[in-house]
């Protein structure tokens, strides 16, 4: 695969499918015929059967490390193949058939946690063929993670996409968004307001406050947790080489916008969007007047919780910025006490994404968490509900309600601050619900957390896989490790798909998700870096032309075709924990 987020680079270890498998193939030969003195492997086709299902990137050393294999009727044994040597390394018993309503599927496990040692690797069954390469190393998901981080570039607006940065993915500047009307759901009749830059949120080109706020606290999370976990110069962006880490670079060119999005009155407003979504085309090419639409209490809050954060984040390198976003955070709540309960409901003129929320008791908790810890001011701490605080992961909450959980990740970080009968209340409720997820997962097929497949669903696995992690920080155990590495081994190929969801990373990935650029500008490849939404058993988008196979089953209902904006769109909101994912599991998967 390309090191997409290093356009002009080429290293060997990526696996780039149509140059390395032609390339491998040849040197494989070799190597075959060299070497017949070893217990050779069946000889390579060229050919990867779906049948193995695996984590198309690779395995840590130590990690624990499975595969799915289908139709293996008759089948007692598989193999770990050396790719470029052809030579069996290992065999080991499958287990035992085992039915799953949920994918559909008659399946059998391959456990082959005993390989450590580094290499690039395949299955082999007998009568069904190879799997899909792999790699064992150490920092095995690097690229993975950086990539997904270059994926938020890609979604820039406002300035041009040059070729030393995004490489074919180049594009002209759109959307300078510098005049942009006010809708009368604003509150505002007249004028206009300069609202530059920012991410696309989505397949789409507008920009929404609660689900730009929202990724940003959980991007914010990982550089909290690992500070300069990422370099100056390591993602190729614009700004790279300004004595600064890219990665706060990247997420303080959606800050910029956020804080353009803040009324006079301190509340913020919902969205900067077109009436209706813009057809298929190319950013440059989308030119339909633009709004500023509504205001309300979930957006107010959002951002003030992130921008609270954002003070943490930024004060060492631009103290001036900090108190910028603190004094704005400060201001959005104190609009929220005065407007406690504004609900955003789209306007009548308008079909763009809602985001909408009717409980704001979430929104709240994460407020309340981030100024407290970033002022030290009691008021912020008296105001926190702790009296009935929900430990109970759901997947579809999201944007809706998971910001709970990033209030109660930043008291646990910040323990130093936080009354100490608070502080084991949060331990112990996280752990909880973390164990339970550990549990879900170990009766699973594909040892993901989840069981119940909604719109986003891939996001659903890496929130949850994000409770794991923090049980993790708080206690050293294994098995919360292994929940968070299984749950990012089912978004890169061990599902029921057999497909990294991540575009660009893998050898089998989404080719037409629902994102615009990608549809219109050409390319054979999708914008990479950016992950596909996941099955969804709603299937809400088959009146959009999406069509599925007939009654397919809940992990199953998913397609790759550009018109499924319910299953195979990318958003922000996907991307950030899955940046998180992997951020944590290359820290602490050593």
């Amino acid at each position: 695969m390309q090191n997409y987020f290093e356009p002009f680079s080429f290293s060997i270890n990526m696996k780039d499918y149509r140059f390395r498998r032609t390339f491998v193939f040849l040197a494989s030969a070799v190597l075959f015929l060299a070497d017949s003195c070893v217990d050779p492997a069946t000889p390579f086709a060229n050919e990867y059967t779906p049948n193995i299902r695996l984590n198309q990137i690779g395995y840590y050393p130590t990690a624990v490390k499975k595969a799915t294999v289908l139709q293996g009727e008759g089948k007692e044994e598989f193999k770990i193949v050396d790719k470029y040597k052809m030579e069996v390394i290992h065999t080991g018993k499958l287990s035992q058939p085992h039915d799953w309503d949920l994918a559909g599927e008659t399946a059998r496990v391959a456990d082959f946690s005993s390989i450590k040692d580094a290499g690039t690797y395949m299955i082999l069954v007998e009568g069904l063929g190879y799997s899909y390469p792999f790699e064992i190393r150490n920092s095995v998901l690097d690229s993975t993670f950086l990539g997904s981080i270059k994926g938020l570039y890609y979604q820039r607006m406002g300035i041009a996409l040059r070729e030393e940065h995004a490489g074919q993915w180049q594009r002209p500047m759109a959307h300078s968004d510098d005049s942009v009307l006010y809708h009368p759901s604003s509150g505002r009749t007249k004028g206009s307001l300069s609202s530059p830059g920012g991410w696309y949120d989505a397949g789409d080109y507008n920009k929404y406050v609660v689900n730009g706020s929202f990724p940003l606290g959980q991007l914010f999370l990982l550089e909290e947790q690992y500070p300069g976990i990422i370099e100056d110069k390591e993602l190729v962006i614009p700004e790279s080489g300004n004595g600064i880490s890219d990665y706060l670079d990247e997420l303080r060119y959606e800050m910029d916008w956020l804080l353009t999005m803040q009324d006079t009155d301190g509340g913020l407003f919902h969205k900067l969007t077109t009436k209706n979504f813009e057809p298929m085309v190319m950013p440059h090419e989308a030119t339909g007047q633009r709004y500023i639409v509504g205001k309300g209490t979930a957006a107010t809050l959002d951002f003030s919780a992130c921008a609270a954060q954002a003070y943490r984040i930024f004060r060492e390198q631009d103290a001036d910025y900090a108190a910028k976003c603190l004094e704005a955070s400060k201001r959005a709540y104190a609009w929220a006490l005065k407007n406690p309960q504004i609900e955003f409901v789209n306007p009548l003129d308008i079909s763009t994404g809602q985001y909408g929320d009717t409980n704001f008791d979430d929104e709240w908790f994460w407020a309340d968490a981030e100024l407290f810890i970033t002022t030290k001011n009691p008021s912020y701490l008296d105001h926190l509900n702790t009296d009935s605080i929900d430990f109970t992961f759901k997947p579809a909450e999201s944007w809706t309600g998971y910001m709970r959980f990033l209030g109660m990740f930043s008291l646990l970080e910040n323990r130093e601050v936080v009354p100490p009968d608070l502080y084991q209340r949060l331990r112990s409720g996280i752990m909880g619900s973390a164990n339970v997820l550990v549990e879900k997962a170990k009766k699973l097929d594909y040892f993901q957390p989840i069981d119940d497949f909604h719109w986003g669903s891939n996001s659903d696995v890496l929130n949850a896989a994000m409770i794991m992690a923090q049980a993790y920080r708080l206690e050293k155990k294994e098995e919360y490790l292994v929940g968070v590495q299984q749950a990012m081994d089912y978004v890169l190929g061990h599902n029921a798909m057999g497909l990294s969801y991540l575009t660009g990373f893998g050898d089998k990935t989404p080719m037409f998700i629902h994102h615009r650029q990608s549809a219109a500008d050409g390319i054979p490849e999708p914008v990479p870096g950016l992950l596909s939404g996941g099955p969804n058993s709603r299937l809400q988008d088959t009146v959009g032309g999406a069509v599925y196979p007939k009654n397919p089953a809940p992990m199953k209902s998913w397609v790759d075709q550009e018109p499924s904006y319910a299953s195979n769109e990318i958003c922000l909101n996907w991307n950030a924990p899955m940046t998180y994912v992997l951020g944590f599991l290359e820290q602490e998967s050593k």
